[in-house]
């Protein structure tokens, strides 16, 4: 029977939300765990409680999958003075493994903001604000009779990729010139003599966490003994990856109807709001968790309704009239994330179960 390691769950997972476009203050990936262990059946959950971990136990999951990472500021000692630590001694002790997916799961096209996005019914979404510093550009001069060989190895490896857009490059054929000495192995040409042949300079653009695999594709494919090549950083937005997502609305609503039609979309039976800003509500942002520091990018974004959490009381101030926060909760805008996550765990993996918590993680009670 075919087996699974948790090393190849991570892998998968940090193909669905690549740990490279996390925030810098967070600690995503394999928190506790042997990695080349063997997975019995995976626990989706929002959080990783002492409790949780009890679940999987009974469960009989060696591995929990949780959106916010157990282990978030340094841990200096292990004595079970808190619930941090209380539930890594419990994991440790029972052979638990610990995956947290958080905000590089929040900043990738398909993640937690396109859940709510899709929960809410909004169409025609974009990330609300997209991350720049994150692309490089690929420069190489290949033989024109090998220029697709290398193309396709460095398509599939992730180069190439544009919005809806794949197998993207740009190329140009000119005349490359260059002079083997006396130790060259040369494809083309003789040692110690010029020579003079027609190459096709190509370019691809792809995510800079890519590149030793992109190099290593290059390499492998290219017919020449000595690979000239320029690597460019960006400074392009990525329209892929960043904070929040903005959409719209089918119809214009009244801002009650959307309100009340939010509360049962989201499942919620409280929301903070701010006062009517004298239009319909259409164009709707929305980010998961807590979000106060998008809001000023979703009034630029012209949206009427920012849908987050965690709003503090002098922050629903900052609206003035321009927008409506309507704030949710950060438990209660990232219950879906366990169904992304489920869903595609299942479609990868079938050799296993792969089941939602059933704890009820929100340390927060409404009466």
């Amino acid at each position: 029977m075919a087996t699974t390691t948790i090393k190849e769950v991570a892998n998968f997972l940090e193909t669905i939300a690549p740990r490279a476009y996390q925030e810098s203050y967070d600690n995503s990936g394999l928190l506790t765990g042997e990695p080349n262990a063997v997975v019995k059946g995976i626990l989706v959950s929002l959080d990783c409680t002492e409790a949780v971990v009890d679940e999987a136990i009974a469960k009989n999951c060696n591995l929990v999958v949780a959106h916010h990472p157990i282990i978030f500021k340094g841990l200096k000692k292990l004595t079970g003075q808190n619930y941090i630590e209380r539930t890594i001694i419990k994991a440790i002790k029972n052979d638990i493994a610990i995956y947290a997916i958080h905000t590089n799961l929040d900043n990738v096209m398909a993640g937690v903001n396109k859940r709510i996005a899709e929960k809410i019914g909004l169409t025609k979404c974009s990330i609300l604000q997209p991350k720049a510093n994150t692309l490089m550009k690929l420069t190489t001069f290949v033989p024109p009779e090998a220029k697709d060989q290398v193309l396709s190895a460095l398509h599939n490896s992730g180069a190439g990729q544009i919005g809806a857009y794949k197998n993207c490059s740009f190329e140009v054929i000119g005349e490359g010139t260059f002079q083997p000495n006396e130790h060259a192995n040369p494809t083309i040409g003789t040692p110690g003599k010029k020579e003079t042949v027609r190459e096709a300079r190509i370019e691809v653009i792809f995510p800079e966490h890519l590149k030793s695999k992109i190099l290593n594709a290059l390499k492998t494919t290219h017919p020449y003994e000595e690979v000239a090549y320029y690597l460019h950083r960006l400074e392009n937005e990525n329209q892929e990856v960043g904070a929040g997502m903005v959409g719209m609305l089918l119809e214009p609503m009244e801002l009650i109807d959307f309100l009340q039609g939010l509360k049962v979309r989201m499942n919620i039976s409280t929301i903070r709001y701010t006062a009517p800003i004298g239009r319909k509500i259409q164009r709707v942002a929305v980010c998961g968790g807590s979000g106060s520091f998008l809001l000023p990018t979703a009034i630029a974004a012209q949206a009427d309704v920012y849908v987050s959490a965690d709003f503090k009381y002098h922050e629903f101030f900052d609206a003035e009239g321009k927008i409506v926060i309507a704030d949710i909760g950060h438990f209660e805008s990232e219950q879906f994330t366990k169904d992304l996550l489920s869903e595609v765990l299942r479609e990868k993996f079938t050799t296993f179960a792969t089941t939602f918590s059933t704890t009820n993680t929100n340390p927060i009670s409404y009466l």
